[in-house]
C-alpha cells in the first residue's frame, strides 16, 4: 500500500509539472500569435497604402490616345 501511494504521488507530481510546462508553453504561443496578428495587420495596412500610391501614380500618367491619334 505504501509503495502504491508513493507511485501515485510521483505520478501526480509528474502530471503537475507537465501541466505547468504546458501552461508556460501556451502563454508563449499566445504571445507569438498576438505578435503575428499585429504584424499581419501592419502588412495589410502597408499593402493598402502602397496600392493607393500606385493607383495615384497610374492616374497621373499621361493617357494614350485611342484610334492611332498622336
Amino acid at each position: 500500500m505504501e509503495n502504491e501511494l508513493k507511485l501515485l504521488e510521483m505520478k501526480v507530481a509528474q502530471l503537475i509539472a507537465r501541466a505547468q510546462l504546458l501552461r508556460a508553453e501556451n502563454q508563449d504561443l499566445r504571445a507569438k500569435l498576438a505578435q503575428s496578428l499585429d504584424e499581419a495587420n501592419q502588412l495589410k495596412e502597408n499593402t493598402a497604402v502602397v496600392s493607393a500610391r500606385l493607383e495615384a501614380l497610374i492616374e497621373s500618367l499621361p493617357q494614350e490616345k485611342e484610334d492611332g491619334e498622336a
